[in-house]
């Protein structure tokens, strides 16, 4: 908010920053690395450690059906990751709240099954599909912004969700300001179907548990069914 005033300039009184704008500034001034990256989402999207395990399991996931799912990728990031499953999908829709990411993305990424969406997943409709992606976005948001996209996974008959966790017992949901930070440095990582979330699931499977070399914590897949 701008105020001036009488004699004085314009003066800006910082308030808290919407997630658009938190996300955009990561990304701007690099604060997940990527120097001779145009865009960068992190260790967690090039690290061999971590994307391939992931990537193995959403393809044998992805793969077990025989007639192909419609795929949404909620927070696809610089789709360094999300580049590899989409051959495996009957429709690839990979949505992101970083206008220029998306807009890189629909210039740098281009298959027929493939779509690019810029949309707040917190405030704005998502699209229909049978199976929506959620890897390591909702570590970095507010738990009001993460009831608010618990609320809409309700309609997909497949959730598989990805999260940055402590090891061993931690107390989980503990809330944060959305933005680059996670829950680790409170001891804390996001359980759905713990309190406050509650998120009710017909099905849960474990995909895959990798505790990478460089960084505390462990990183977690997991496969909820919800209709």
């Amino acid at each position: 908010m701008l105020v001036k005033k009488k004699g004085e300039g314009i003066k800006s009184i910082k308030k808290p920053w919407p997630t658009r704008n938190a996300m955009e500034q990561v990304y701007a001034m690099k604060l997940w690395g990527g120097d001779g990256f145009d865009f960068y989402s992190g260790e967690g999207s090039y690290n061999p450690e971590i994307v391939n395990p992931y990537v193995a399991v959403l393809t044998l996931f992805l793969k077990s059906f025989k007639s192909p799912l419609v795929v949404c990728d909620l927070g696809c990031g610089d789709f360094n990751v999300g580049k590899e499953l989409v051959k495996y999908s009957k429709k690839y829709i990979a949505i992101d709240i970083v206008a220029d990411l998306i807009a890189y993305n629909k210039v740098k990424f281009k298959e027929e099954n493939l779509e690019f969406h810029c949309l707040n997943i917190a405030e704005d409709d998502l699209p229909s599909a049978d199976c929506v992606l959620v890897r390591q976005v909702l570590q970095h948001l507010s738990n009001a912004e993460i009831q608010r996209i618990v609320n809409k996974l309700r309609a997909f008959e497949y959730v598989i969700l990805t999260e940055h966790l402590p090891e061993g017992d931690f107390t989980p949901n503990k809330d944060i300001i959305s933005g680059q930070g996670t829950r680790l440095k409170k001891i804390s990582g996001v359980n759905l179907l713990a309190p406050p979330f509650n998120l009710i699931v017909k099905e849960e499977k474990q995909l895959s548990f990798v505790v990478p070399n460089n960084q505390k914590g462990v990183i977690v897949t997991t496969l909820y069914k919800i209709n």
